[in-house]
């Protein structure tokens, strides 16, 4: 029961709730323009609502913006390079496999969170919490199999996609926790809530000007798409206020292993909004991956 009322448990899953509604959000955009526009939305409409909710814990206490230190800015450059990165692959997902197996793909992020955790940043798992994992990578094969055979369903396009985004995500999970930390801040909230707004602008520049070069055309779609943009925007930086201040208070593993509720979210979101239906293999894989989520969690 002490775990259910500890903060970063509620931050993680606000942050669940938040990301299962944008990326539903940005599934919609993709059809309209492209992955790169698409993830260009969450930044440049989320950057406002970044600025403010910084702007009102200044005005709460006597703050000021902390020296930012050298491992400060690149840990927190190679975050926000790599979630764009994950974030793309994500909606490029979205195009070859329907949501909620898409979904279930970059699932891959808590293993790779553990792994990589585990060897380079200290984060300890026990024997338990190995073969949780080994639970969950049970899960995406059986998945992967599901649905297109023995031979090819390991290497398939949206294998490599949805890894690819895993592995991204989880590199920015650990990254920006070393960031946040590295402030030396007493209060968590207001050193993820620098973390963010610094790398929400990092991506919202490298975004633009990418768009910019590569697709200018697609600004003006963008433009007459600003009301569901600007809902992804809020969602996406609600989100990340849960996900930046629950990895500063708790290791990027346990904060991405609770945060599998986002699953069960995006299910429900894919059967009753996209009116799409899993098949029982694939239903039967999605629940080991979240009860080796869970499994992670107890251990």
């Amino acid at each position: 029961m002490e775990l259910l009322i500890e903060p970063w448990v509620l931050w993680t899953l606000l942050a669940a709730v938040m990301q299962s509604v944008r990326t539903a959000g940005q599934k919609i955009l993709v059809t309209d323009i492209s992955a790169v526009s698409a993830t260009l939305v969450r930044y440049l409409f989320g950057l406002p609502f970044a600025l403010l909710y910084l702007a009102w814990l200044l005005s709460r206490r006597d703050w000021q913006i902390p020296q930012l230190n050298l491992d400060f800015l690149i840990c927190g450059l190679l975050a926000g390079g790599l979630q764009i990165i994950a974030t793309v692959l994500l909606i490029q997902l979205f195009t070859l496999r329907n949501f909620a197996v898409g979904s279930t793909f970059v699932r891959t992020e808590i293993v790779l969170t553990a792994l990589i955790g585990f060897w380079w940043f200290t984060e300890e798992v026990s024997f338990f919490g190995w073969l949780a994992i080994l639970v969950c990578v049970g899960g995406l094969v059986m998945i992967s199999l599901a649905k297109t055979g023995l031979i090819n369903s390991l290497w398939n396009r949206s294998a490599v996609y949805g890894l690819g985004a895993g592995l991204s995500f989880a590199l920015t999970s650990l990254l920006l926790r070393r960031a946040s930390l590295s402030l030396n801040l007493d209060d968590p909230m207001f050193s993820a809530a620098v973390t963010l707004v610094y790398m929400v602008v990092l991506q919202t520049v490298i975004t633009l000007v990418w768009v910019g070069w590569r697709q200018p055309r697609e600004f003006k779609i963008i433009g007459a798409k600003w009301r569901p943009s600007l809902f992804v925007g809020a969602t996406a930086v609600a989100g990340s206020i849960g996900w930046f201040t629950a990895m500063t208070l708790e290791l990027a593993a346990y904060v991405k292993t609770l945060g599998q509720i986002e699953f069960l979210i995006s299910l429900l979101i894919a059967v009753y909004l996209f009116k799409e239906r899993p098949s029982g293999l694939e239903l039967l894989g999605m629940l080991l991956i979240v009860g080796g989520a869970v499994g992670i969690l107890l251990a």
